[in-house]
């Protein structure tokens, strides 16, 4: 008998079409999150074992040559292969003491990468103050060596194993099954959600609202969502079902009280309470948990416009920017000739846009238009596709041939190099708006102003020209209260990748 026939139709008061239970089957429910959780972890142990072993081999082998060299302990010596074996063993623990292999870490977002760093880092740093405690020559050159080698060889098979990770959950696989509880307009939020993130790690087997007993599924846009629970019966739901988390979305009858008794009667089944904050705009970094004599407090931290971070971020944006104009030299050249040809005009476009706290600069792009394309907008107004008060038409008439080719991949782009270089736009920020656009700007909309924007940034690797204004509005003022250098590199790897498969762009 199945495990969803039968018992659940007398203890939940609920009788399934066999089209819902097919959808709560989705899943093997013999596959429990603790289970997929475990050979993954094991998966990456493995992995992580292998590119220490190999990267400090290969920095004893790179700097001593064949015969791998020698350190002086104590009164004695061993050779740097066996104190490479030693230093990967501390490596490893270390890794796990940073807790890089936690669940809740793996496969979506930075978390993950930045444990890894900051366990390497502090391995760094021990074994350093040890060699200067116990009189230990250790060649600088292999630790030169050694540690870069071993933070890009990590980060590059975490990489990996992320990107597997991500494609078996797009199959169905190694996802956690979970409950969504609370009242419909916050479930129906949540679930929203975590079916935007491909790699939200959560498969949403059904919901359990407050009058989950009268109804069989509850209608969230085009999919049906089965109701298995109300939020009485939700513990038996729980069991049946094999589920590994109740997301609890949004304040529930009975408040917290009604939370800790959920997680009493949830001891001892290995399923998780999560609890969906209504911070929807804040990033993890800012939210830090400080209990006060038994009383849970939840402290934000307030988005910072100045200071170290910022002149870090300048920093790059000057390093980068001076490398690429260098590097990409050749190819500025070669498409000049070619946008010369194509059309009459100049090369170079030039316009208007609106910076930092409301200063005005002149942004440049190679030209992907025809000369008079600006007094031409007025004339195809009226057929605007754009989201809010951006201007954008799909077929755009204006546009060359050259200049259709030059937007599908962002060569348009590549002039704003300069931009960055100068001082008016960083790599990574918020979309540069018009002033007419900024004139139309909500109070709330004005924060994008509050840092510079960019050449690229989480607009564009969201899906670009497709977003509709709220949701292009809301990943601008979230980097802008939460972005972070790690995540500026993560949102220029995802740029690169655009520019190979690119998506959204017209």
């Amino acid at each position: 008998m199945s495990r969803l026939e039968g018992p659940i139709d007398k203890s939940m008061g609920l009788s399934f079409r066999p089209e819902i239970r097919s959808r709560l089957l989705r899943t093997p429910v013999a596959e429990s999150g603790a289970s997929w959780a475990n050979r993954y972890q094991q998966l990456l142990w493995l992995s992580d074992t292998v590119v220490l072993v190999v990267v400090l081999l290969l920095a004893a082998q790179l700097r001593f040559g064949p015969g791998g060299g020698e350190l002086g302990i104590a009164t004695f010596e061993i050779g740097y292969p066996t104190f490479s074996v030693v230093v990967a063993v501390l490596w490893l623990a270390t890794l796990g003491i940073y807790r890089t292999r936690d669940i809740r870490v793996l496969g979506l977002g930075l978390d993950e990468y930045k444990r890894v760093v900051s366990a390497t880092v502090s391995l760094l740093g021990i074994l350093a103050i040890l060699a200067m405690a116990l009189s230990i020559e250790v060649a600088r050159g292999y630790f030169a060596l050694a540690f870069p080698l071993g933070i890009a060889g990590l980060l590059a098979s975490r990489w990996i194993m992320r990107s597997w990770l991500n494609w078996q959950r797009l199959s169905g696989h190694y996802l956690a099954r979970v409950i969504v509880l609370g009242r419909r307009r916050d479930v129906s939020y949540v679930i929203g959600q975590v079916r935007k993130k491909s790699g939200a790690a959560y498969q949403v087997i059904g919901v359990a609202l407050p009058d989950g007993n009268s109804q069989t599924f509850m209608k969230d846009g085009k999919e049906n969502v089965p109701v298995v629970a109300s939020i009485t019966t939700v513990v038996d739901a729980v069991k049946k079902f094999n589920v590994d988390a109740v997301i609890v979305a949004g304040p529930v009858r009975g408040g917290s009280r009604y939370v800790q008794e959920l997680g009493w009667d949830l001891e001892g089944t290995d399923t998780e309470i999560i609890l969906a904050t209504g911070l929807t705009s804040v990033a993890g970094p800012r939210i830090h948990a400080r209990p006060v004599e038994g009383l849970p407090l939840m402290h934000v931290e307030l988005p910072q416009y100045k200071g170290m971070k910022h002149a870090l971020k300048r920093i790059l944006d000057i390093t980068f920017s001076a490398a690429a104009l260098l590097i990409l030299l050749p190819v500025f050249i070669v498409l000049a000739i070619v946008i010369h040809r194509n059309s009459p005009g100049r090369v170079f476009f030039r316009q208007e846009r609106i910076g930092r706290t409301g200063e005005k600069f002149f942004m440049y792009k190679f030209r992907s238009m025809v000369q008079t394309a600006e007094d031409d907008k007025a004339a195809l107004l009226a057929l605007n596709e754009g989201a809010g008060p951006l201007f954008k038409l799909r077929d755009d008439p204006r546009v060359t041939n050259v200049g259709q080719w030059l937007r599908k991949y962002s060569l348009d782009e590549l002039p704003q190099f300069w931009n960055v270089l100068i001082g008016d736009m960083s790599l990574v920020g918020p979309r540069p708006p018009l002033a007419s656009e900024v004139e139309k700007y909500e109070k709330r909309v004005l924060r994008k102003l509050y840092i510079k924007p960019g050449l690229t940034g989480m607009w564009q690797v969201n899906g670009r020209s497709e977003l509709d204004w709220q949701d292009s509005v809301r990943l601008d003022l979230y980097y802008v209260e939460n972005w972070s250098l790690a995540g500026d590199l993560l949102i220029l790897l995802r740029t690169a990748k655009m520019l190979i498969r690119p998506e959204g762009a017209f």
